[in-house]
């Protein structure tokens, strides 16, 4: 038979055993908590590193979502009060320039008939134009750089503003680079718009003669009358001695010259077929 006095130890003991357990449990589910608190973070996403113009940032550079300078949101990070900002650069006005005499270099160098003419960013215009019995040879040459209309048109606005059709004009150009496509298609336009005109052009080079637009563009310019030829050896010492500022000096060709007039007129010749 079991003591009566010890019922009350037994129900303490039971009572204190269930207290333990709770804050066991308690314990469990703040464990629980903080464990899933530290996943959900763990599910944050890194700021992502942006490829620019072809090339990644370097290890390190973005750091607190940050990549060159920029916010991971797209926004110019701020020192102070000011944002640091890079203006565009914008190229001055350039204007048609004109003369009768060129420089001695800067004929050698933008009529080089070379193939790849990197860095040869103007076109000169030298030209020659009779307007017939009862007007006066012109002589002179244009050039262009940045300027908002090409050599090609500045012709007709400076050179030749008016037109009268009762002057045959016969016309004249050696060009540093035969017309782009808007050129061409700009003086087909001029040509059948002044049928008393004839132009023949000289090209030292030939301008992106392997894009489609630029062939349909000389073929065009064909078709309205304009002659279109590859300068020879012969025509690079002829206009050295008629436009440019030579001092008297004999023009030397360069090597290959004559190569390369061989391969432009091939290619003009294909491209006229």
């Amino acid at each position: 038979m079991a003591d009566k006095k010890s019922a009350p130890v037994v129900r303490r003991k039971l009572d204190r055993k269930k207290e333990v357990d709770k804050k066991k449990e308690a314990q469990a589910e703040v464990k629980k908590e903080m464990q899933g608190e530290v996943k959900e973070k763990g599910k944050e996403k890194k700021p992502t590193d942006k490829v620019r113009n072809g090339e990644a940032p370097a290890e390190g550079a973005a750091v607190n979502g940050t990549t060159n300078g920029v916010a991971a949101g797209g926004e110019p990070m701020k020192n102070g009060d000011e944002e640091d900002k890079v203006e565009p650069m914008e190229l001055p006005p350039f204007e048609i320039i004109s003369g009768n005499r060129i420089d001695p270099f800067s004929f050698k160098y933008q009529f080089k008939n070379v193939e790849y003419c990197s860095g040869r960013n103007k076109t000169f215009l030298c030209y020659l134009m009779d307007p017939g019995k009862d007007g006066l040879l012109l002589r002179g040459y244009l050039e262009d750089e940045h300027a908002t209309e090409h050599v090609e048109e500045a012709f007709f606005a400076q050179v030749l503003p008016y037109y009268n059709p009762k002057y045959k004009y016969t016309t004249t150009w050696y060009v540093s680079s035969s017309p782009c496509a808007a050129c061409a298609a700009k003086l087909a336009e001029a040509l059948k718009a002044r049928p008393t005109l004839r132009l023949t052009i000289f090209s030292a080079r030939l301008f992106e003669w392997e894009e489609p637009e630029i062939q349909a563009g000389l073929r065009a310019l064909a078709a309205a009358g304009c002659k279109l030829r590859v300068m020879k050896p012969l025509d690079f010492t002829y206009t050295w001695d008629t436009f440019v500022e030579n001092d008297c000096e004999t023009f030397t060709l360069w090597e290959d010259c004559q190569e390369n007039y061989e391969y432009y007129q091939e290619k003009l010749a294909d491209i006229l077929q």
